[in-house]
Order: structure tokens, then sequence, then C-alpha cells
């Protein structure tokens, strides 16, 4: 939840009480008990825990005391959305000690919680304001009718800044915990595609290969004494599949992780791409160093499949492919001068938005600029992490 989904302005005010403004009565006239019930707690809460926090229960028990007054303030948002019609999002839920990482790390989350400590702060400083709400509007109901709808509506407004201001999540950290619980649902869905292709890879191409190798083998071994001959030409046959089942293997393992990567680096590893393109291609690689193994294969797989792209689609004369370090971040720009058009969510097998959500899982970018009949030009970020500490 990246923001609170506000109801629409309130009617304009009238002398006549209509249904909002009765709802708003509601509210105001249960000021005085709910925030009574929130204040003792709430103090009850600091004074306690603040007693014994030099105890090894103290800690724990203030946690516990702030969970507690996420649900006060969970029902202060229900009671504001049902008579203010103020929609606030609902804060996400702090981790139990298993998902925090253990329990100091639970601990220690628990207690530098904002959500928490800002609810604390509106049951304290709600007191005085809930008497003086409680008061106005039960003796504006006998003496200042006329009136009443207006201060109604007044007393009202602050209470909805109130909650607006001191019950709402923070909303950049919620947009940020949003956008990696996406990223993460990308990851994983990635890794569980990548895993079955392989799979299919394997029990398709050198798995089958094997088998039928294994078979030959064996009738060879059967013919080796009645028809040495055929049991000689068998082996060669076998020896053929062998080869061909070796390749399929390293096509594999080079589409896993090239061994030239992690020997030599992204220089050595993307002219070896380029040379594999149907087009000529222009690499041009300026690092100081050599990034975290995990930048380093994005970056490679990247312009791996882009190369790729242009080889199928594209239908140009010539490609090249920069890449350099800016600052904290690793720039990869490929371009190429075909037929253009290329787009996020359109071209068959381009993967261009499966690309867009890889490198957004890693807080990369990913645009693409592809005027019809002017070829494609091809941007990435990554973020620079240096080697052996990512």
């Amino acid at each position: 939840m990246t923001a609170n989904d506000q109801a629409p302005s309130p009617p304009p005010v009238r002398p006549a009480f209509d249904a909002v403004t009765w709802k708003e009565i509601a509210h105001l006239l249960s000021n005085l008990p709910v925030t009574l019930i929130g204040f003792v707690y709430t103090a009850f809460m600091v004074a306690t825990t603040g007693g014994l926090s030099v105890t090894a229960i103290g800690l724990p028990l203030l946690v516990c005391g702030l969970y507690g007054a996420r649900l006060l303030g969970k029902f202060e948002r229900m009671r504001a959305r049902a008579l203010l019609g103020v929609r606030v999002a609902e804060p996400t839920p702090l981790p139990g000690p298993r998902r925090a990482g253990g329990f100091f790390a639970w601990l220690w989350a628990g207690m530098k919680d904002p959500v928490g400590w800002r609810t604390v702060l509106y049951e304290l400083v709600r007191l005085p304001w809930g008497v003086l709400t409680f008061t106005v509007t039960l003796t504006g109901l006998f003496v200042l009718w006329p009136v009443l709808p207006y201060l109604v509506r007044g007393m009202a407004n602050v209470d909805r800044v109130m909650v607006r201001g001191l019950l709402s999540p923070s909303d950049e950290l919620e947009r940020r915990i949003a956008e990696l619980e996406s990223d993460r649902v990308v990851v994983v869905d990635t890794a569980a595609a990548d895993l079955r292709r392989i799979e299919r890879d394997l029990h398709d191409g050198a798995q089958a290969r094997l088998v039928a190798l294994a078979m030959g083998l064996g009738l060879a071994k059967e013919k080796l004494l009645e028809d040495p001959e055929g049991a000689a030409a068998m082996v060669d046959e076998a020896h053929g599949e062998v080869k061909l089942a070796l390749q399929e293997l390293r096509d594999l393992a080079r589409g896993i992780h090239p061994a030239v990567l992690t020997d030599r680096g992204l220089d050595a590893a993307l002219s070896s791409v380029a040379s594999r393109c149907l087009v000529p291609v222009k690499v041009s690689v300026d690092l100081p160093a050599r990034p975290a193994e995990a930048i380093e294969g994005i970056a490679y797989f990247t312009v791996s499949e882009l190369l790729q792209n242009v080889s199928k689609h594209a239908g140009a004369r010539g490609a090249s492919v920069d890449v350099w370090r800016a600052g904290p971040r690793l720039l990869i720009r490929v371009s190429d001068d075909g037929r253009g058009g290329a787009r996020m969510s359109g071209g068959t097998g381009t993967g261009m938005a499966g690309l867009a959500e890889r490198l957004r899982a890693v807080d990369g970018v990913f645009t693409v600029d592809s005027p019809e009949g002017e070829g494609t030009v091809v941007s990435a970020e990554l973020p620079w992490r240096e080697r052996g500490l990512a």
C-alpha cells in the first residue's frame, strides 16, 4: 500500500442534520470512553515497562506492549473508517521471531517500530481532546442545537487530521516494502522458470542422447563377436552421440553461468556472445574493476538476451554494446540500426518485459527507445556492488 485511500470530502454543513453529521456526532461522543481505555493502557504500559527496563523481562514486555498499541491503532482506524469516512492504509505486520531471524532481531524490530510508537503518542495526546469533544458535543445536543453541525464538523476534521497524521503508515516505507515483496516474487518466479528450463533441456537433450548411447553400446556389445564390423559401426555412431551430448551439456552450462565470465570477466564474456551474433557487434567494456558476481551475471545475461533479439527480430546490419561504470551504477547500452519498433510488451519472443522485471528486482532500471525504422537503443542500469562484498 503506497498511499491512503481517502473517501470523498463530507457534504457541506447544513443546519439540518444528515447521516454524515450523525456519524460525526457518534464518533465525537465515543471519543471519551475509547480514549480513556487507550490512555490507561498506554500510560500503564509505558510506566510498567519503563520501570522494568533494567530487568531481563522489561524489553520483551515493552515490545508486547507496542504490539498491543498496534491493535488499538487498528481499532481507531476502523472507527474512523466507519464514522468519519477516513480510509487509512493498514501498516505492514511485524514479523514474528522466526521470520525476523531470531529472538533478538524480533526484539530490536519491535522496539524501533514507528507505527507502535506513533500509536502510543496518539493515545496519550487524545485524552484531553476526547474529554473536550465529548463535553462540547453532549452540551451542544441540548443548548447549541442550531450551530452544533458546524461545531461537529470542525472537531471531526481535527480528528481526521490526527488519524491521518499519527495512525497512517509511512508511505515511503510501505512503498519500499511493497516493492521488495513484489521483487521477491519476481526473483522466485524467475528462478523457478530457469530451473524448469534446465530440467527440460536436460531431459529432452543430453539425457535422451545418453539413453540412446547406452542402448547403442549395449547392442554393439552383443554384436561384437558375431558381427565385428557392424559393432564397430555402432561404436562409431555412439562416439558421435557422445560428442553431441557433450556439446549440449556445454551449451547448457554456458546458459547457467559461462566459464569465460567466471574466469575472465564481462569484457571477454560479452565478446564471446557478440561473436555468436548473426550481425557484426562492437563491444566496449570500460570498468575499473569487476563488479559483484551477481551483478556481473545479470549484466551478462541481459546483454546476451538483447543480442539474441537483435539476431532474431531487428533486421540490423550492425550493433554495439557499451558497458561502463558511473558512480554507484553499472550502465549498459545495446543499440542496433535495425527496423526498430521494439516494445516492452510487444514483439514476440523479445522478452523485454521479463528483462525489465529482473532488473527491477535488484533496484535496476530498464528502458527501450525504438522508433519505427530508426533502430533500437536499450539502456539498463544496475547497482554497482564491489566484488566479494555483495
